[in-house]
């Protein structure tokens, strides 16, 4: 289906503009069959689903063993706090207790797992310093430093540290622009490099640089932008139709000419400029037409924890996780670390809502198949799997 709309992105001058050009849309799913059996299918699915889980260490009496063994789960994603109980130690106690967990979850799974921890530094830092730690400075004061020195140092030290501890993923660097310094979750909490956007890109490269050299993934965020946001997507839907700037795209387009982008964590922001229905990572306008097509991004999307209530209120579960697949995304991100609730069985049911909708037509088997690859290059990639 082709339809003209305002979302095209070119680059003139080294801006962003958006302009009126036709545009492809998903047509009807007809789910091509590529003659997978349903043990083949759900397998590609596992590795399409990240979750976060209770518990400091893994027995094989433990919840995760039997989710790594029987939905063969492609990501995991730990944390210091529970935020359904209200209480510490989810995952996270000390330096050694972290290497064992992370050591027995992957001896459990046939595929590495992406094991995936939030070290930004500052206020948003899973590995604090009374865990046994290194304190590491927010993204604001690394920013304030234009000779770089300060983010190598403190870039260094994180990618260091999570590499002794066996995690291969961060969910850094923020590379919002701070256009909104009271923005209450990225200016206000100091995550932003810059407001300027080369000064954001130059941060953002030394800081990824130093993870590579450490074999550790990074997961740039939060695409398009959520810099110029007034409210906060965990507690609801966030509208940047009037905030929102073309330059917040350039650290992506220049780190991704670089070489340097391998996934990207898409937003829950919505921006009725772009597209006037659904937010950045339920929509097929950005992360296709705007994230693939224009920037040029071929690695793996994440979505933003799907839990978060700008989606849960607004959405139902199965009915976000079916549109985030189809929009783009390639990791389902489902942390069960919500005021709502833990669920025990949650990357069952994350399985089995994906499943049901290959086989409903809902979502096209090929889709799967595209991301499990895409997901498979980048462990190739990182040396978790042999080429």
């Amino acid at each position: 289906m082709i339809i003209t709309a305002a979302i095209t992105v070119i680059i003139t001058g080294g801006f962003f503009l958006y302009q009126n050009e036709k545009i492809s849309l998903p047509a009807e799913i007809k789910n091509e069959k590529i003659n997978l059996t349903d043990e083949q299918l759900k397998e590609k699915i596992g590795q399409m689903i990240m979750i976060g889980f209770r518990g400091t260490e893994a027995t094989e009496n433990s919840e995760i063993y039997k989710i790594i063994k029987d939905v063969k789960i492609g990501s995991v994603v730990l944390f210091d706090y529970d935020i359904p109980s209200k209480s510490f130690s989810r995952n996270i106690e000390s330096p050694q207790q972290i290497k064992k967990l992370i050591s027995d979850l992957q001896n459990y799974s046939a595929t590495p797992l992406f094991a995936a921890v939030d070290v930004e530094g500052g206020n948003v830092n899973r590995l604090k310093p009374e865990y046994g730690f290194l304190p590491i400075f927010s993204a604001e004061k690394m920013g304030r430093d234009k000779t770089l020195k300060t983010t190598e140092e403190e870039s260094a030290k994180i990618a260091g540290e999570l590499k002794d501890m066996g995690f291969n993923m961060n969910f850094a660097p923020v590379v919002d622009l701070n256009i909104n310094p009271k923005n209450p979750i990225i200016g206000a909490l100091g995550r932003s490099f810059s407001a300027v956007p080369d000064e954001v890109f130059n941060q953002a490269m030394i800081f990824i640089e130093n993870h590579l050299k450490n074999n550790i993934i990074t997961v740039e965020k939060h695409f398009p932008g959520h810099g110029n946001s007034t409210k906060d997507s965990h507690l609801g839907i966030v509208d940047v139709t009037n905030t929102y700037k073309q330059e917040e795209l350039i650290p992506y387009k220049k780190l991704n000419d670089r070489g340097l982008l391998s996934a990207v964590m898409a937003a829950h922001v919505i921006n009725k400029n772009i597209d006037d229905k659904y937010p950045a990572s339920l929509s097929y306008k950005f992360l296709q037409n705007i994230l693939r097509d224009q920037i040029g991004f071929k690695g793996v999307i994440i979505s933003d924890d799907l839990q978060m209530a700008a989606i849960s209120n607004n959405y139902g579960f199965s009915e976000a996780i079916i549109m985030a697949i189809n929009a783009g995304i390639d990791i389902v991100s489902v942390l069960n670390n919500s005021p709502n609730g833990y669920d025990k069985d949650m990357a069952y049911k994350i399985r089995d809502i994906i499943f049901n909708a290959v086989k409903e037509n809902k979502i096209e088997e090929k889709k799967i198949v595209e991301s499990y690859n895409r997901i498979l290059d980048l462990k190739k990639m990182f040396g978790m799997i042999s080429l």
